[in-house]
């Protein structure tokens, strides 16, 4: 953590702001952009990992940001759920859903990473 000066060094932080950008693109189109509860969800999902990753850095507690990883962590779950219904509703096609899936997957790993060495940390 002593490489992190800022909330924007963390990587999961810096993947999971490149695909909010695609999540909002992608949910902008066709029948997607008038499906306002499904397409909003959607977004704050992305948009509360990103804040969440934010905000446990910035309480400047290895515990308080152990904690808000697991927000996140949970956030990015259910990202994935929701993408099975824009997948099965058509708004999505499945490479979109495969690449935004993986994409969701790496970052719910690289916060539990990251979460496992900040719990050693305050263990020891």
């Amino acid at each position: 953590m002593a490489t992190l000066k800022k909330f924007e060094d963390v990587h999961a932080w810096q993947k999971t702001r490149v695909m909010v950008k695609e999540i909002y693109t992608l949910s902008s189109l066709s029948a997607f952009s008038k499906d306002y509860g499904l397409k909003d969800q959607i977004r704050r999902c992305g948009v509360s990992i990103m804040a969440n990753i934010a905000e446990g850095y910035g309480r400047k507690s290895r515990k308080e940001f152990a904690y808000f990883l697991n927000i996140a962590h949970g956030s990015a779950a259910e990202l994935q759920s929701h993408l099975y219904i824009a997948l099965d509703l058509g708004y999505i096609d499945k490479d979109s859903f495969d690449h935004l899936y993986a994409e969701t997957e790496e970052i719910s790993k690289m916060i539990l990473g990251l979460q496992n060495y900040l719990r050693k940390l305050v263990r020891s």
